[in-house]
């Protein structure tokens, strides 16, 4: 199956936490870092998700926001250290490519944004990942 999903990481689950109905899934991505997603508990156990599985971490760009460095005091979970690899600007919005250790993401945020925050290729980010903005698939 092919997705419009631009973020496809690949790791590997360290933990999932059930709950009444949702679930959180700490999954180690192939760089390293660890992401959290929180998924149905249904989709848990539909996919046979446990520790030690492969899963792939799917995040849509619009879903991706960026900061100038590590932010303090702030619920998203998944922050996520990268260099600036691209940017490429419209109207009103850019497509910024993030090289993050093992693979890469993009953002898509506003042209405005990309200003104010003096992006350019070789700028150090991080991205802020909501986990309930990640889907995770299996093989």
């Amino acid at each position: 199956m092919s997705l419009s999903i631009r973020n496809q990481i690949p790791g590997t689950v360290t933990s999932v936490t059930p709950g009444e109905v949702m679930a959180t899934v700490k999954v180690r991505l192939e760089g390293g870092q660890d992401m959290t997603a929180a998924v149905t508990l249904e989709a848990v156990k539909e996919l046979g998700i446990a520790e030690g599985s492969a899963v792939r971490t799917l995040i849509k760009s619009t879903e991706v926001s960026l900061a100038t460095g590590p932010v303090a005091g702030l619920s998203i979970r998944n922050q996520i250290a990268g260099t600036v690899a691209d940017v490429a600007t419209g109207g009103a919005m850019a497509s910024v490519k993030v090289d993050i250790n093992g693979g890469a993401l993009t953002a898509a945020i506003t042209k405005d944004a990309v200003s104010d925050l003096g992006l350019a290729t070789g700028s150090s980010v991080v991205a802020l990942i909501k986990s309930t903005e990640i889907a995770l698939a299996t093989a």
